[in-house]
C-alpha cells in the first residue's frame, strides 16, 4: 500500500468516526456512556477477532507477550479517549465535540517528543496558540462559555493523540494490525464495563432503544473504522495520520447539522474554521519546508 492509499484509507475512517457522533450523542438519550462505551467495544472485539485469528495463522508464529502488553497500553489509551469524549457528548454539541476532539493534531507531535524523544516541528508551538484561539471563539468568545462536555472533549483530545502514537509505534513493529485492534478494543470493554457495573444503571430496554447507535459505533464505527486507522498507519507517519483523521471534525459538523439540525453563531464557525486551519498548518508547513530544503540541497 502506498503513502497516498493509505491516507485515503485513514480519510474514510474519519468520514466514518463523524457519523458516529451522530449515534453517539443520540445514544445518550437511552443509555449511560461507561455501558455504551462498552458494548460497543465488545461488539467490536467479536467482529474483529475472526480476522485477528487469520492473521495469526497467516503469521506462522504467536505473537510474544511484549506485543500483547504493547497492544494492551493502546487499549488504555483508546478507552480514555472514548470514555472522556462519551461523557462529554451528555452536554455539548456533536459540532463541538468534533472539532475540540479534533485538537489531538496538535498534541500527537507533543506526546511524540515525551514517549520517544522525537522533536516536534517549531511550527507547533504557534498553532497550539492558533487552536487555542479557535477553542475560544468556538465558546462564544467568553472563557467562561466552555461548559463541561467542551472540558471532557478537550481532555479526550489528548487520549486520542496518545492511541494514535501508541498505535503507529507498535503496529509498525508488530505487523499484527488486526491482533492490535481485537486487543484494545478488548481491554476498552473490558474496562468500561466494569467501571459501569459501579456507576451505571443498566437494563435490557436501555440497551434495546439504542441498538441501532451502538451496532453502528460497534460495528462501523469502531470494527471497521479503527482496523481502517490501525491498517493505513502502517503506511504512514503518526502526524500525516493524524491530520487526515482529523477530518472528523468537518464530517461530524456536517453530519450533526444534516441530522441533528445543529447551528452555531457566527463566532462559532469562526473558532472551528481556525481549529481546522491549525490542524491543517502543523501538518502542510513542515512537509513544504522539508521538501523546499531537498530542493535547495539537490539544486
Amino acid at each position: 500500500m502506498t503513502r497516498v492509499q493509505a491516507n485515503l484509507v485513514l480519510l474514510l475512517a474519519a468520514a466514518i468516526w463523524g457519523g458516529g457522533f451522530v449515534a453517539q450523542a443520540t445514544a445518550m438519550d437511552t443509555i449511560g456512556p461507561f455501558w455504551f462505551v462498552g458494548i460497543r467495544f465488545a461488539i467490536a472485539a467479536i467482529a474483529v477477532l475472526p480476522f485477528a485469528l487469520i492473521e495469526h495463522k497467516r503469521m506462522g508464529k504467536p505473537a510474544v507477550k511484549a506485543e500483547f502488553a504493547s497492544f494492551f497500553l493502546v487499549g488504555l489509551a483508546l478507552f480514555g479517549g472514548a470514555i472522556t469524549q462519551q461523557i462529554g457528548l451528555q452536554t455539548t454539541t456533536v459540532t463541538n465535540s468534533s472539532f475540540l476532539t479534533g485538537l489531538y493534531v496538535i498534541f500527537v507531535p507533543v506526546i511524540s517528543i515525551l514517549l520517544f524523544r522525537r522533536s516536534p516541528h517549531w511550527i507547533v508551538w504557534p498553532v497550539a496558540l492558533l487552536a487555542l484561539a479557535g477553542i475560544f471563539l468556538l465558546a462564544g468568545g467568553n472563557v467562561t462559555q466552555i461548559s463541561t462536555g467542551d472540558a471532557w472533549s478537550i481532555f479526550c483530545a489528548v487520549f486520542w493523540a496518545m492511541q494514535i502514537v501508541l498505535a503507529g509505534h507498535f503496529v509498525s513493529r508488530s505487523a499484527r494490525p488486526l491482533a492490535l485492534s481485537a486487543t484494545q478494543f478488548a481491554t476498552c470493554a473490558v474496562l468500561a464495563m466494569a467501571c459501569g457495573i459501579f456507576v451505571e444503571p443498566i437494563s435490557i430496554t436501555a440497551i434495546h432503544q439504542s441498538l441501532v447507535e451502538i451496532l453502528y459505533v460497534g460495528l462501523v464505527s469502531s470494527g471497521l473504522a479503527f482496523v481502517l486507522q490501525v491498517i493505513g498507519q502502517r503506511y504512514t507517519t503518526a502526524p500525516q495520520a493524524a491530520i487526515f483523521l482529523s477530518s472528523e471534525a468537518l464530517f461530524g459538523s456536517f453530519f450533526g447539522a444534516m441530522f441533528l439540525g445543529e447551528k452555531l453563531p457566527p463566532m462559532g464557525y469562526l473558532g472551528c474554521g481556525l481549529i481546522f486551519i491549525a490542524m491543517l498548518v502543523v501538518e502542510i508547513v513542515p512537509e513544504i519546508l522539508k521538501r523546499r530544503q531537498l530542493a535547495l540541497q539537490q539544486a
